[in-house]
């Protein structure tokens, strides 16, 4: 089965249309511009005429006009009135006409009264209606553009059309796409603290005497409690992410200081021999923002370092700075940084180096930072290799 690649079609047709409307239109220049020299020649003939005494001149300035009209194209029927009713007029001389015809004829002449009909439908005859009557046409380009006229606008609503539904089209997947990645990752933080609770509630299940390490009713209790807790984070920052939240004036050198002591408590297991450094002064202006929102945010920023870490080791700092009305918090690592083939859609859903990942961490952080709280997210150039990503967040009014 051939599969359209819909974008590269719409660009070659729209190429097409491009180029022949170009080319039409530097067909209409250059007959412009011959018509345009034919008056001037006309006009020439004329003043030829027109000074000279000498009739052998005369007659021939008036046989050159003669052909110059016939050159212009334009069909020209000469009429002389037979009676006062115009539908038996006699034709005198007809040229240029879309058709062969003999005026000697009785047919031919019926045949051209009936062109004469349709021609004066656009345009009224000239000259002594009692002695001659000049009906007169348009030329071939004036019937093109008529006509293509219309050929261009079915062609630029056939290509908008089929853009608008290729765009509704891959919204639509891209919406899919996002919303599977979005279910996926709910599944999957949600299935840690219960597989956790599963094991608590087999721990309890077992004598006490009998539990592995001696574990006692205290400590599973607490252990409970903290996925659940866990589970309750969870659904409330999945609760948000589909609604638009409050937002109130956010101290970030609090939630980023939550979010460090979240994280160091678990870089043993996340990402052993990684040095994580947090500049984050206190005097920085509030954020308008959702705090749990924000937090998921920088934490999604800071688990994407830790995977281009790889288990390697290295470093990632997170620093924010004021820069005008804006706070720019930045997450840098010495990571590999990111391909280039994929840099201009990192933020997309879907889009991971990660064999297993669905690529919704940096699509849920955009989403956050610009759809819910007007602020702007960016890849930046890292030091040494590595990635930086930039979060632009207002500062409270």
């Amino acid at each position: 089965m051939i599969r359209i690649r819909w974008p590269a079609a719409l660009a070659t047709l729209f190429v097409i249309l491009l180029g022949w409307y170009l080319l039409y239109t530097q067909q209409v220049v250059d007959a412009l511009e011959t018509n345009a020299q034919t008056l001037a020649e006309i006009f020439g003939q004329v003043q030829n005429g027109y000074t000279t005494v000498d009739p052998r001149a005369q007659s021939t300035a008036l046989f050159n006009l003669y052909g110059m009209v016939i050159e212009t194209g334009i069909p020209i029927v000469l009429t002389a009135p037979v009676t006062l009713d115009p539908a038996r007029d006699t034709v005198l001389e007809a040229v240029n006409l879309p058709f062969e015809v003999d005026l000697r004829t009785p047919q031919g002449q019926e045949q051209v009264l009936e062109y004469v009909e349709r021609l004066d439908l656009r345009h009224d005859p000239v000259g002594d209606p009692l002695t001659q009557h000049l009906h007169f046409g348009d030329p071939d380009l004036v019937g093109e553009l008529r006509r293509n006229r219309w050929l261009q606008v079915a062609g630029l609503l056939l290509v908008g059309i089929v853009g608008f539904a290729v765009v509704r089209a891959q919204r639509r997947t891209e919406s899919e796409k996002a919303w599977t990645a979005m279910a996926r990752e709910l599944a999957h933080q949600l299935g840690t603290p219960i597989s956790s609770l599963q094991g608590w509630l087999e721990v309890l299940r077992i004598h006490p005497a009998q539990r592995p390490g001696s574990v006692g009713d205290t400590e599973i209790s607490v252990a409970i409690e903290e996925d659940v807790v866990r589970l309750g984070r969870i659904s409330r920052r999945f609760e948000l992410i589909g609604r638009e939240p409050k937002l109130e004036a956010v101290d970030l050198h609090v939630v980023v200081g939550e979010l460090e002591r979240y994280l160091r408590a678990r870089l043993p297991k996340l990402g052993p021999g990684v040095e994580f450094t947090v500049d984050v002064p206190s005097e920085l202006p509030r954020v308008e923002a959702n705090a749990v929102l924000l937090t998921w945010a920088f934490e999604n920023l800071v688990k994407n370092s830790l995977d281009a870490l790889a288990g390697r080791g290295g470093w990632i700092a997170l620093q924010a700075r004021r820069e005008g009305r804006w706070v720019n918090l930045r997450v840098e690592d010495s990571g590999s940084g990111v391909a280039p083939e994929i840099r201009d859609r990192i933020f997309a859903a879907g889009v991971t180096t990660k064999s297993g990942g669905w690529g919704v961490g940096l699509a849920l952080a955009r989403r956050i930072v610009e759809g819910l709280h007007g602020g702007r997210i960016e890849l930046l150039d890292g030091p040494e290799g590595g990635a930086t990503f930039q979060v632009r967040l207002p500062v409270a009014s």
